[in-house]
Order: C-alpha cells, then sequence, then structure tokens
C-alpha cells in the first residue's frame, strides 16, 4: 500500500498549528520532531520535518504529496505549486 506524503516545517511558526491539526483529524504520531521522516501509526501517511525553505522543492521534485507551508513562500521562492486550501492559521 502507498503512503501519502506530506511535508511540515521542523521548527517555526506554522509546526505547532500542522501538528495540531493532524492530530485533531486523528492521526496518530510518534516522535516526530526529532526525526526527518515520521510514519503515522494509524493511517498510510509519512510526515516529513523539513526546513521551511526546502519544502517548495520536495513538492516540485515529488518527493511529498502535499505540505503545509506559508505562502508567502511560495511567493518568495517564486515556484508553481498550487494552494489547495488556506488552513487560517499563522497569517503574515
Amino acid at each position: 500500500m502507498s503512503k501519502l506524503k506530506i511535508a511540515v516545517q521542523k521548527s517555526g511558526r506554522l509546526y505547532e498549528d500542522s501538528m495540531t491539526m493532524l492530530k485533531d483529524v486523528g492521526i496518530a504520531i510518534d516522535n516526530g520532531k526529532d526525526q526527518l521522516k515520521v510514519a503515522a501509526v494509524n493511517f498510510p501517511l509519512e510526515v516529513f520535518f523539513l526546513r521551511n525553505g526546502d519544502i517548495p522543492q520536495y513538492l516540485l521534485d515529488g518527493i511529498v504529496d502535499a505540505a503545509i507551508i506559508g505562502e508567502n513562500l511560495l511567493v518568495e521562492k517564486e515556484k508553481p505549486i498550487p494552494i489547495i486550501e488556506r488552513l487560517g492559521f499563522s497569517n503574515c
């Protein structure tokens, strides 16, 4: 079975809200922040904890399927990545 791969910041303003959102939808992750990649316990999902500036390239290279990143990063990096949903947290 293939797993959905999602990237989140390993630190920064979006980290806590991202982890809370995953928990709120029922995804259980153990000891994520200390590792680069963690598999969810109860869902076919891998979470990649990356430096904020690296996330757009991981998306473009197809290493991850989705990411939780700030829209400002897409503007600054000038990457053609579609925004699927604005999550409403950590406005800048």
